[in-house]
């Protein structure tokens, strides 16, 4: 993990008259993809809680995390800290700092000294107030009272932003999402079961022989994904994830592998562990740039949450496929209807991982199980003779014409499939 840059000592901007200038070039200021975040505080809030959720909006973020956390705290701070890493932002700007209090001005200071950035704090009276002096007290503080001198606190080196368009035009309303077919996502939910090492051991690059190397995503897809998946969740470990799936086609079991040290953020690679040798075994996957970013993110949540998992514990499998549906992408479709094949005498009905019956005109022995969300196609024909471990798992069962009770099928491989 990349440690973070030396801190440097909060400035303060002393806006005596509450000029609005001072606010405006704050604002104008904010441009998180050029490392420069502009903070303006909820008001009616004492919570260092809110404050977070505020940060996280700046860092265009949802203001929340998923999932159940100890004690019904969600790490909003620590997630926080990990974006600020991970985007390389170098600036902060925090309006209405007057009105803090002093436990939120230590955790504007604290996340200066973990990440690094300048901190800027826009006072808009002529003093600093009791909190102010009590939070700033162990820091060697710059102060200024100027627009100019303020306005090059807040730009850092970057040139100036030219003046609004007279008429702005309006945005055009959002256009809907179109799903995003990537067929590295063929393997995210199929139930293998890579185990991970519980002693030291020592990966190789990756060789795929037991499955073709994944696919990439081609440019167009890797610009709208890496957008989608920006705005879409504020959890680190998620969004790595799913971009990790996407780098690597690895199933879900592998990703659970990972630990928290298994990302190297210098030559972009990520190991996944497979003790047995079920899938890839331990191995080292290269990561694209636009995937390393979350990845970097992940890497400095798990070290500062101290959680065990890198990408995913067990139990997110589910988040981890609304997130999917939410940014709408998805494995390989079927083109066309489902072919009816020869003796068939039923509608095949395939119970999949969520219990929801798929009703597909196909026998079971051409059956694989892929997924089961909302724009996932639950069940796929794939060639006579080969069957997945999937497939062993999912119990799949026919009704014949004008029954309604399911009997069992006998499949070509031998077999009998469980009623």
């Amino acid at each position: 993990m990349t440690p973070p840059a030396a801190p440097t000592s909060p400035a303060v901007v002393l806006d005596a008259g509450d000029d609005a200038a001072f606010t405006h070039a704050a604002l104008a200021a904010h441009a998180p993809r050029a490392g420069r975040i502009t903070l303006h505080p909820g008001p009616g809030t004492t919570s260092d809680t809110a404050l977070a959720s505020d940060l996280l909006h700046a860092l265009d973020k949802p203001a929340r995390l998923p999932g159940s956390f100890p004690h019904g705290r969600p790490p909003l701070w620590e997630a926080a800290t990990a974006w600020t890493t991970a985007l390389a932002v170098t600036r902060l700007t925090v309006l209405r700092a007057h009105l803090l209090d002093q436990r939120r001005l230590q955790r504007l200071i604290g996340l200066q000294h973990q990440t690094g950035i300048h901190l800027t704090l826009v006072v808009h009276r002529p003093h600093l107030t009791a909190a102010l002096h009590r939070a700033l007290a162990d820091s060697d503080h710059t102060t200024v009272r100027t627009l100019a001198e303020a306005r090059a606190l807040y730009l850092g080196d970057a040139v100036p932003p030219g003046p609004p368009p007279t008429a702005p035009t309006p945005p055009a309303p959002p256009a809907a999402l179109r799903w995003i077919t990537l067929d590295a996502l063929d393997r995210l939910v199929s139930y293998d079961s890579p185990r991970p090492c519980t002693a030291p051991c020592t990966p190789k690059p990756i060789v795929y022989h037991q499955r073709p190397a994944p696919l990439p995503p081609t440019p167009a897809q890797t610009t709208r994904l890496t957008e989608r998946l920006h705005t879409a969740t504020a959890h680190p470990a998620h969004a790595a994830a799913l971009a990790a799936a996407i780098a690597t086609g690895a199933s879900f079991q592998q990703l659970t592998t990972a630990r928290t040290d298994g990302f190297h953020p210098a030559d972009h690679t990520l190991t996944l562990h497979d003790r047995t040798r079920y899938t890839d075994g331990c191995a080292i996957y290269p990561i694209p740039a636009w995937a390393a970013v979350y990845l970097h993110a992940a890497a400095r949540f798990a070290h500062l949450t101290s959680t065990p998992h890198l990408l995913a514990a067990p139990t997110d499998r589910p988040a981890l496929l609304r997130l999917a549906e939410t940014i709408r992408i998805r494995p390989p479709q079927l083109d066309g209807e489902i072919p009816q094949y020869p003796g068939q005498t039923g509608d095949v009905v395939a119970r999949v991982h969520d219990d929801r019956d798929v009703r597909v005109p196909g026998p079971p022995a051409l059956l694989e199980v892929v997924g089961a969300s909302v724009g996932w196609r639950a069940v796929r024909p794939v060639a006579v003779g080969r069957r997945s471990r999937d497939e062993a798992g999912a119990s799949v069962r026919a009704r014949p014409a004008g029954s309604s009770r399911p009997q069992t099928v006998r499949s070509t491989h031998g077999d009998t499939c469980p009623a």
